[in-house]
């Protein structure tokens, strides 16, 4: 059992040959793990305690990795989080061609709306804090103790690779910010909580805001913009071609999670300002 505000993660168990891995006959690689017990996720954030408790838990994982070599890490993800990609994707499935209904009117309107704004953070990469990140740091990828509001484990490695912290970063603050959650049944309901936004981030700079430089600093609240943005695009686009790359349960799923991110990203535009302002307390 963890010792309050120690994080634990799992452990790769071996054969008895010291291997830590498997290899099927298809090739498929196979890894046994410990259970992390007593613990529960979060599909979406109840109060402002869980908001500040997975930002000093990102805050934790990202100063426990700062010093590893992140251009020696293989990357899973070629070009995670590169939303100019995304975009060329979008256009050459011809998406903004493509009109059936209202709802994808709509998305057509926000991209075209938004696509001046999808080269911000690789046009300023160069500037901004590079290193090994964990790619996926969703609410759902926190565990929380059983019996508190404790988080106490980042799970689902596998996507842990190189990228930028405003990647990490930004698209916490996009998933842990959302109280409805990033797949419900009213997305014109969906607005961005800028009090859990002011939360996660207190948790995030008591362990881990000197990572961060004023470059980072200045360009924090539009990633959390840019994320929810191009995440909108990928679920559109997906929609579009077919939904082969998001698993859905039913037909239109992507569509509706598209709209939810890019309300989202409406929300975040129209408040700005005081997301600004409330970021300038920790700076």
């Amino acid at each position: 059992r963890p010792q309050s505000g120690t994080p634990v993660f799992f452990r790769l168990i071996g054969n008895p040959q010291g291997q830590d891995y498997f290899l099927d006959l298809d090739g498929f690689c196979w890894r046994l793990l410990t259970y992390i017990d007593n613990s529960r996720t979060l599909t979406s954030l109840q109060n402002l305690q869980q908001a500040e408790e997975i930002g000093r838990l990102l805050g934790q994982f990202h100063l426990l990795v700062a010093g590893l070599d992140h251009a020696s890490l293989a990357d899973p993800l070629p070009d995670f989080h590169v939303t100019p990609r995304y975009l060329e994707h979008f256009d050459a499935i011809d998406g903004s061609a493509r009109t059936s209904n209202d709802q994808e009117a709509y998305c057509q309107s926000v991209i075209a709306a938004q696509r001046q704004t999808a080269g911000l953070l690789e046009e300023a990469r160069d500037h901004l804090s590079m290193q090994v990140i964990h790619g996926d740091p969703k609410a759902a990828n926190f565990l929380f103790a059983a019996d508190s509001d404790r988080a106490i484990s980042l799970v689902d490695l596998d996507t842990v690779k190189p990228g930028l912290l405003l990647h990490d970063l930004g698209d916490c603050l996009r998933s842990c910010c959302n109280r409805l959650s990033e797949a419900h049944a009213d997305p014109a309901a969906t607005v961005f909580d800028p009090d859990l936004f002011q939360s996660l981030l207190s948790g995030y700079w008591q362990q881990a805001g000197d990572l961060l430089t004023a470059a980072d600093r200045a360009l924090l609240v539009a990633a959390v913009k840019l994320i929810s943005f191009e995440l909108g695009l990928r679920f559109f686009t997906d929609h579009l071609n077919g939904d082969r790359y998001f698993k859905v349960s039913q037909p239109g799923l992507n569509l509706q999670r598209a709209i939810i991110q890019f309300q989202l990203n409406q929300s975040i535009r129209e408040q700005e300002h005081d997301l600004e302002q409330r970021l300038q307390a920790f700076v």
